[in-house]
């Protein structure tokens, strides 16, 4: 990546202010040292964050900065590593460093706590705005489990909106990439509030339909998100493998809150029976808000403790990979040996498909937290057993839905089967042939990143197909 440009070199206005490329060179060198003292960050990381700062470097000089002007500024801006950014400056005297990076970060001033207390109070006042919009249709007589999916439909517009606006507030999104972001969403809105219906009692390809959009419309919304989270500008953006490692936090925070939720409504359950007051139904009305507003907390945890917890979901996969090949592989060869391989029901076509997409995302993670310098490993090749494990399994799927449809014929659920199986077998088929690559030294591991990150367009191509085109194809 280039460091400098010849508008770059323009903009020098004095001897003083102006550094060359081997100036500019130099203090990268120095922070990318720095850098390495810390524990938390590996060299993988490191090289992505480098990669961060020279984008910032580049676009910041294309707005008007001097060289060393659009250095500094891009290292304050590191947000990631705030503490290690402060440390740098106070290592080092140049006037210049101490007045752009030091100025509102001196030992006594406190910023980073005050930032802190910032985003946690941005985040907290969208979460009571999300549960607050949440609410706000059950005060028109629209019941949480009343007919028309109107909940179910919507919940994805009640949360990813209002986490999205945390990253444009957080990344400082503005102008053009702002307006795009909520376009986005208010096209989602306008298309979901004028697609056909289907009647309250309606059962059949129309109902079906419905469903599929409310399972699909937050897959194909997320990718929104994932827009503000890198910056406004998704495609090309270095920054798309951090929104699969967010997106994967995010899940386990949740969880993790939500568990705490239920043990707290547990408790108070306890107390309040224990002198005589039922506090269900209060609890039933109310609890929309408290399951949009964790989103939003947990977005805020998420980024807060990143230096703590940043290679958690990639972690968990290394847990799981072994032990899901050795499940998938037991399950082949069991629906083989009971002669059950024939006789694959819904039920079980629905199991199947929702293990696939969680060998996916195992990929992914595994991927990501990979470091790409280190030579194939045992682990390499179990993530190899993997794929193949769960390509069988994808096969015998594959083969159920085709024989269903060519019975029954096409309707919703097995043409929305059909598609995913084989999105997700095109993947599959790519991740090993890459993977194997790697392993016999014929390719680097970041054909497998450009891989699977590229295809997450595939996914959001595919989940808006279903969400937005299924119920116009089905519509009785």
């Amino acid at each position: 990546m280039s460091t400098t440009n010849d508008s770059g070199a323009q903009r020098h206005s004095s001897a003083h202010e102006g550094y060359s490329e081997g100036h500019l060179e130099g203090h990268i060198d120095l922070w990318r040292t720095h850098l390495g003292r810390s524990r938390t960050i590996s060299p993988a990381d490191a090289e992505e964050l480098e990669d961060h700062l020279r984008e910032q470097v580049e676009g910041l000089m294309a707005g008007g900065l001097s060289t060393d002007e659009a250095f500094l500024v891009a290292v304050k801006r590191m947000g990631s590593i705030d503490a290690l950014t402060h440390e740098f400056a106070q290592e080092h005297s140049e006037r210049l460093w101490k007045q752009l990076v030091l100025s509102e970060a001196r030992p006594d001033s406190r910023s980073a706590p005050s930032a802190g207390s910032r985003s946690l109070k941005v985040a907290l006042g969208l979460a009571v705005a999300a549960g607050v919009t949440a609410k706000l249709p059950n005060f028109f007589g629209i019941d949480f489990d009343g007919p028309g999916f109107f909940y179910a439909l919507n919940i994805a517009f009640f949360v990813l909106p209002f986490i999205a606006a945390y990253f444009i507030w957080d990344r400082r999104i503005r102008g053009a990439d702002a307006i795009r972001i909520g376009a986005l969403f208010a096209a989602a809105l306008l298309g979901v509030s004028l697609l056909p219906a289907p009647a309250a009692d309606a059962v059949g390809p129309a109902a079906d339909a419905r469903i599929l959009t409310v399972l699909h419309l937050p897959i194909a919304l997320w990718f929104a998100v994932g827009i503000s989270y890198v910056g406004g500008r998704w495609l090309g953006n270095s920054r798309r493998m951090d929104f699969i490692r967010f997106t994967g936090e995010l899940f386990i925070y949740y969880v993790l809150i939500a568990l705490g939720g239920w043990v707290t409504v547990g408790l108070g359950f306890v107390l309040f029976e224990a002198i005589g007051i039922d506090i269900e139904p209060f609890f039933e009305q109310w609890i929309i808000c408290a399951v949009v507003g964790a989103a939003l907390v947990a977005t805020w945890l998420v980024e807060a403790k990143q230096s703590v917890i940043e290679n958690m979901a990639p972690v968990l996969a290394r847990i799981f990979i072994p032990v899901l090949t050795l499940v998938l592989l037991a399950f082949v060869g069991t629906l083989t040996a009971t002669g059950r391989i024939t006789t694959i029901d819904r039920d079980l076509l629905f199991a199947m498909d929702l293990v696939l997409l969680v060998v996916f995302g195992l990929l992914l993670y595994s991927v990501s937290a990979r470091d790409a310098f280190d030579p194939p490993n045992l682990f390499d090749r179990l993530r190899v057993a993997l794929v193949v494990s769960a390509l069988l399994v994808d096969a015998l799927a594959l083969w159920s839905i085709v024989t269903r449809i060519s019975e029954f014929g096409f309707t919703p659920n097995r043409t929305a089967a059909l598609g995913i199986n084989l999105v997700l077998l095109v993947n599959l088929a790519g991740a090993l042939l890459l993977q194997l690559r790697f392993i016999q030294g014929r390719a680097p591991l970041s054909r497998s990143w450009d891989w699977q990150v590229r295809y997450l367009y595939v996914l959001a191509g595919w989940a808006t197909l279903v969400a937005f085109g299924f119920p116009l194809l089905f519509r009785g």
